[in-house]
């Protein structure tokens, strides 16, 4: 089924401009998440399913797509360069973007990755955040009656905005012309030329370039400013905000940016007391203006959980893998069909005879591709057998309906991957501030290790509460005061070490990978 999905994707990848497929095209990060962890895991395939993934994300951070000024990407592209969007801008594929853009670092190490998922948090941050931490929904296409009006230039425009010779910088840099590329001789801003190629025409250097583009974007941002702008959604959607958690956790932790988990957990307090009834443990929908309303759909339980799994990877407090626990029980009790083994959209309801299940991975992820994955996940950290024959029964209940196209969903085969994986879990036993510990975090955190989980014991009372739930950390302790790693597998825990060295070889010694349980499907 994995084997078959690249080969799928493969043959629909537009090796001209990036992507899969002709027009429009959509972020779909469904496909990158899966093809990087192809890269991972399959030496022979390595070459070109990082091509595939990192040439799309070029192609979108070069693009049209990629708002140049303000920062974060709109909703598609409707040619196939990615130069013309839908300007519309959804919180779901900031959150989306900046994980393929994360996972794309760890594995690939270039640093124009890691500068794209800082770009759509700091986006996030200043155009999509609430005043109680929640994250809003989307921003619209239109302005002034008009598509794109708020996010384009022309040349006289960059040059009211800037001095002549920083106009004509941007202009060359980002292709604004007197013709322009858009309505009414408008240019969308696009990456025409690189930061060395700029530096050449212009006579000057690359850090200079850097340096001006920057002064010259803080300024275009105080002049967008005076535009009027897109109507912003301030709906807090359960679902949405549970993804962008998990982006700003995953970037916490591979960026080093702690403030990142801090805003995560913000907004995971906001959903947990806004979004939450707290008698019964169900989920709203969505929340405006004082007021959450309608119930949650599975979605909204697993993307949430999902958040909550990645932000305590990302603080090893174990509050939030406590909730995601909460958050999974009460999913499992509304959504769960036992006939057929999968979960349900929507909640029950007994005016509806017919419930439907997903079955495909698009701008948005099907719902039973995350469920699977957090039981997966869950279950094998804790020991939840229930949890783990569950997920094989999702996986069953989809790898029968996958046969014909498999690449439909992306995110569950990604899932059935973690299932025939051999997940470890690294356990750093130290004092969570101090710097030996933080050295062996970081040594963990700068490898692409997709399939292991992280966790921080301090000996003290977190490490008590962390092991109700996962038993096996009790006994895990610094050995002689120093920070000391232990590498599990199956609750099993080698020797610890103390030794940097010896920890990062024991990380990149590579796990054995189950296929029975592959070929079943």
């Amino acid at each position: 089924m994995i084997d078959r999905g690249f080969r799928e994707l493969a043959a629909s990848h537009d090796a001209q401009h990036g992507g899969f497929g002709s027009q429009p095209k959509f972020p779909s990060t469904v496909n990158l998440e899966f093809l990087l962890r192809v890269a991972a895991r399959d030496t022979a395939r390595r070459d070109a399913a990082l091509a595939m993934a990192l040439g799309q994300l070029d192609a979108m951070r070069q693009g049209g797509i990629h708002d140049h000024v303000g920062g974060g990407f709109h909703r598609y592209a409707t040619d196939a360069a990615w130069l013309v969007p839908h300007f519309e801008k959804m919180l779901y594929d900031q959150a989306l973007i900046a994980i393929a853009a994360l996972d794309a670092f760890q594995l690939a190490r270039r640093p124009v990755d890691a500068a794209l998922a800082r770009d759509i948090f700091d986006y996030v941050e200043r155009d999509l955040t609430g005043r109680e931490g929640g994250f809003d929904s989307a921003e619209d296409a239109d302005s002034e009656g008009e598509e794109g009006k708020f996010y384009v230039w022309t040349p006289a425009e960059l040059e009211q905005a800037l001095d002549q010779e920083d106009a004509r910088l941007v202009a060359a840099r980002f292709g604004v012309t007197k013709a322009g590329n858009f309505e009414h001789g408008a240019s969308i801003l696009h990456e025409v030329l690189s930061v060395q190629d700029v530096a050449r025409e212009l006579g000057t250097t690359e850090e200079d370039v850097e340096r001006r583009w920057q002064s010259a974007r803080e300024r275009l941002v105080e002049a967008r400013a005076r535009r009027v702008r897109p109507h912003r959604d301030d709906k807090v959607i359960t679902a949405w905000n549970g993804l962008m958690i998990a982006a700003l956790a995953r970037g916490a932790r591979v960026l080093d940016q702690p403030q990142d988990a801090r805003r995560a957990a913000r907004a995971a307090e906001f959903v947990w007391t806004r979004l939450r009834d707290g008698k019964s443990g169900a989920l709203f929908r969505r929340w405006r203006d004082g007021e959450a309303a309608e119930a949650g759909q599975l979605d909204d339980y697993a993307d949430y959980a999902y958040g909550l799994l990645e932000l305590y990877a990302a603080t090893s407090d174990p509050q939030w893998l406590e909730r995601a626990v909460a958050v999974t029980e009460a999913q499992i009790q509304r959504f769960w069909d036992d006939a057929q083994g999968a979960f349900d959209e929507a909640p029950a309801d007994p005016s509806i005879r017919v419930r439907l299940k997903d079955a495909y991975d698009g701008a948005e992820v099907a719902g039973n591709s995350i469920a699977a994955w957090n039981l997966q996940r869950l279950g094998t950290l804790l020991d939840r057998a229930d949890w783990t024959r569950k997920a094989a029964r999702v996986f069953d209940y989809y790898g029968r309906r996958l046969e014909p196209y498999a690449s439909a969903m992306p995110r569950m085969l990604t899932a059935m991957d973690l299932e025939r994986a051999t997940p470890r879990h690294v356990v750093v036993a130290g004092d969570p501030r101090a710097a030996d510990t933080r050295a062996m975090v970081r040594t963990f955190e700068q490898r692409f290790l997709p399939d292991d989980l992280l966790m921080v014991v301090d000996g003290g009372e977190s490490q008590k509460r962390l092991a109700r739930l996962a038993p096996f950390v009790a006994p895990l302790a610094r050995q002689n005061g120093r920070a000391t790693a232990y590498v599990c597998v199956g609750y099993s825990c080698r020797l610890p070490t103390t030794d940097l060295t010896t920890f990062a070889a024991e990380l990149d010694r590579a796990p054995a990978v189950a296929t029975a349980k592959e070929t079943s499907r």
